[in-house]
């Protein structure tokens, strides 16, 4: 396993401009806040990162920008998620050209195949980009649940270096820390989980991809060290502060999906100062009125304190007319 891809990665969101532009002042202040808070990595256009609704063009930009942020300061893994072999080879070797640290994709979708056909699609893009790859577990959004046998087998033949597991499903990632262990821990894991690290620590996981660290990072980072010393009172204590904090995702009202989820991080962050807005890329709807005091509150449960009003957060974005 490549020890560079152990610890706390987040999958940093993508923040916009009021008229829906990529915001890379916002982009720099957050990058460096997380840095700053000592993660080990991050991870862009990621679902957390808006990966579904980016042009290449934006792609490259914002590829580009963490490339120059980051400045070799933590490893970078950048999202090449598309339906097909083809496109996900000619976003990966952009981002091999950019200079991006090891690339991350997801199963093909919209046109299902087996797992024999997913296979066949990482040993593609292994054969064609020089860079570590992470396989995406994500089955909510391709409708394909990868098989811990072929995700084991891919890493000892160095296919994969490791997997990025966010299908929720905590029992199959029991039984894949347990297949990768017995085989010579051949793949790096991480958990896309913000509320069960703990349990995945203890299963095995080596490291976590928190979309909710895009708040607050600093938890996450102490409960990864306390993981590392074997201080797991640390580690759950940790885990309930972030259990709450996540809170911020079912808070708002009438809200469902993307909206809520990344919807509540891009919210709480404007209100901490974070990001200058909590715009949504289209047709996604910004948190308005009192779905943003509503994250406030939850802010101020756990200790963190607003510095924007929500009613300016509320006023930042812009919702277009059709």
């Amino acid at each position: 396993m490549d020890n560079r891809f152990r610890g706390v990665f987040p999958p940093v969101v993508t923040p916009l401009t009021a008229d829906g532009q990529f915001d890379e002042e916002s982009f720099t202040r957050s990058i460096n806040r997380m840095i700053d808070a000592g993660v080990n990595g991050l991870f862009v256009l990621g679902s957390s990162g808006e990966v579904a609704f980016s042009t290449d063009e934006r792609r490259h930009a914002i590829t580009e920008a963490a490339v120059r942020i980051i400045d070799h300061r933590v490893p970078l893994l950048v999202g090449c998620i598309d339906m097909e072999s083809q496109r996900v080879i000619k976003h990966a070797q952009a981002a091999k050209e950019l200079g991006a640290d090891a690339i991350v994709a997801t199963a093909p979708f919209y046109a299902l195949g087996g797992q024999a056909e997913v296979e066949r699609h990482f040993r593609l893009i292994h054969e064609a980009v020089d860079l570590p790859l992470f396989a995406y577990d994500i089955p909510v959004c391709v409708h394909t649940k990868l098989q811990a046998d072929m995700l084991v087998r891919l890493g000892r033949e160095g296919v994969l270096s490791g997997v990025k597991d966010s299908s929720n499903d905590d029992v199959a990632f029991r039984f894949l820390a347990d297949k990768n262990e017995e085989a010579g821990h051949p793949l790096a894991l991480l958990t896309g989980q913000e509320v069960v690290v703990d349990g995945a620590y203890m299963a095995g996981a080596d490291g976590s991809v928190p979309g909710l660290a895009n708040v607050e990072a600093t938890s996450y980072v102490r409960q990864w060290r306390a993981y590392e010393a074997g201080d797991w009172l640390t580690v759950r204590k940790e885990q309930d502060f972030t259990a709450h904090l996540m809170r911020i995702v079912s808070a708002p009202q009438n809200v469902q999906g993307f909206g809520a989820g990344v919807g509540a991080f891009k919210t709480a962050m404007a209100l901490l100062g974070v990001i200058k807005t909590n715009q949504m890329p289209e047709p996604v709807l910004p948190l308005k009125g009192e779905n943003v005091e509503r994250v406030a509150s939850v802010l101020r449960e756990v200790g963190l304190k607003p510095v924007v009003s929500a009613d300016e957060v509320s006023e930042s974005a812009h919702i277009r007319g059709v």
